[in-house]
């Protein structure tokens, strides 16, 4: 007698990304209610599951769908508006941009291309950080793709949203308490940075998230310019300021962590703080390479980010992978980030970092159906003499063929079957991002920066204190 099954997947290698590494040949996955309900070889599942829906996987490869630990959706609005800037002429460009821009209406549809991106390259998950949190939800609720996010906070003159600091902790305990439970999901709260809100700001945000159980994240320690603005506003770096006020733990997740000491990133060890990386975004804006070898060394976990598309101008995820199995190698040490690891930062340690690896993140029983299948049939895929190496150095985002969150097939045979993506391209073009925003002095500059270099006329350091 044959169990039900709402969709097997089947037929394909099947790279399961759990703790062996687990690689089944001919391999098949079940699904029912969205939740994995087996992996195993193809004719035994078949034996055992009658499925409504199936995928044909043959010549295929089968594994956990990517998990995009830091990024900002809406920003595709302005892809190729911020390059070849530093990180500091970088934010004041996009400040300036964002109060011209920024609506809900303009966030929902940056994020319905945002998520047809995201889609066509493996990402099944991403943690967002952007204003009009709701909006993004809708849209990305509406595609059926899994979007961590919620309320961020910073302190900065005439929000995007309009909510001024002191009504936003109660608009998103508001928020909080209104979110309903999903698995695969958990309650978020965003915090900019240590340069935009104060200790006590943060350690208010810090609270809110502690009630509701919630991942808290955070921008910091991305160059030396903003460690040092924080280092004379605060007199501490601001993974120091961070531990001091007692905010590192597992439920937070620092982006970027490019500028650390030795002993942050013991404080970071020490305390099961995670790292989400972004090797392209640090690369491109000049921020340098983050220790990444030494924070896996120290046993911090590290996931992987593609950061918004401003700042690294793709939502390419296996893209970041490559970079990060590539750059720390520039120190002359080949094995300083290998394939597998870099793979693992993009599955199973992404989702660790969300404190959702018991829901994402690899291809087990009880987890939630995240997968993805990638067509093998190419010349840049052949011969296969490694798994991890071929998806580490070779595979690309057009490699992958089908997509699947909760169990729903989002992508078949390369065409999006939840969100009209012509539709999608369309409404986004036809947006005026054209028109150059007005400066509005205290409001959307950032004083002392030039806008081309980031460096600050009169001082130096200290520019966004």
């Amino acid at each position: 007698m044959t169990v039900p099954a709402d969709l097997l997947v089947h037929g394909g290698d099947v790279l399961t990304v759990d703790d062996a590494g687990t690689l089944v040949r001919d391999g098949a996955v079940a699904v029912r209610d969205g939740e994995i309900l087996a992996v195993g070889p193809t004719d035994a599942l078949r034996a055992r599951y009658t499925a409504a829906d199936t995928v044909d996987a043959t010549g295929c490869l089968v594994m956990p769908g990517l998990v995009n630990t830091h990024t900002h959706l809406a920003m595709t609005l302005l892809r190729g508006r911020a390059d070849d800037v530093t990180l500091q002429g970088f934010l004041e460009r996009v400040i300036r941009w964002e109060g011209e821009l920024l609506s809900p209406e303009n966030v929902a549809a940056a994020v319905r291309v945002a998520v047809a991106e995201s889609v066509r390259a493996g990402v099944t998950s991403a943690l967002d950080m952007y204003w009009f949190h709701e909006a993004a939800e809708r849209a990305a609720r509406e595609a059926g793709w899994r979007l961590h996010t919620g309320p961020t906070f910073m302190d900065v003159p005439d929000p995007a949203d309009g909510i001024a600091y002191e009504d936003r902790l109660e608009w998103a305990r508001r928020d909080l308490a209104a979110r309903p439970a999903r698995p695969g999901t958990r309650p978020v709260l965003f915090a900019h940075s240590t340069y935009t809100l104060s200790p006590e700001q943060l350690t208010g945000i810090a609270a809110l998230a502690g009630e509701f159980g919630a991942l808290l994240h955070i921008h910091a320690a991305e160059n030396a310019i903003e460690v040092a603005t924080v280092e004379v506003a605060h007199g501490r770096r601001p993974v120091e300021l961070l531990d001091r006020l007692g905010l590192l733990g597992p439920d937070l997740l620092i982006a970027h962590a490019v500028d650390l000491t030795g002993p942050e990133i013991a404080a970071l060890a020490r305390t099961g703080t995670s790292v989400a990386h972004c090797p392209v975004s640090n690369l491109k804006l000049g921020c340098g390479i983050a220790p990444v070898p030494r924070l896996l060394g120290a046993g911090v976990t590290v996931g992987l980010g593609t950061d918004g598309a401003v700042s690294s101008n793709t939502l390419d995820l296996l893209g970041a992978v490559r970079q990060a199995a590539l750059v720390h190698k520039a120190g002359g040490d080949p094995t300083a980030v290998g394939a597998e690891q870099a793979v693992r930062m993009a599955t199973v340690e992404g989702a660790r970092a969300l404190g959702l690896d018991g829901q994402l993140g690899s291809l087990e029983p009880g987890k939630r159906a995240d997968l993805i299948v990638l067509d093998l049939g190419k010349p840049h895929l052949t011969p296969r003499h490694d798994v991890w190496s071929m998806l580490a150095y070779a595979a690309q985002a057009s490699d992958v063929r089908d997509t699947v969150v909760d169990g729903r097939v989002l992508m078949r045979d390369r065409a999006l079957t939840t969100l009209d993506e012509a539709a999608a391209l369309k409404a986004l073009s036809d947006l005026d991002t054209e028109s150059g925003p007005a400066a509005r002095p205290g409001v959307d500059a950032l004083p002392g920066v030039d806008a081309r270099s980031g460096v600050d006329a009169r001082s130096g350091p200290g520019v966004l204190a």
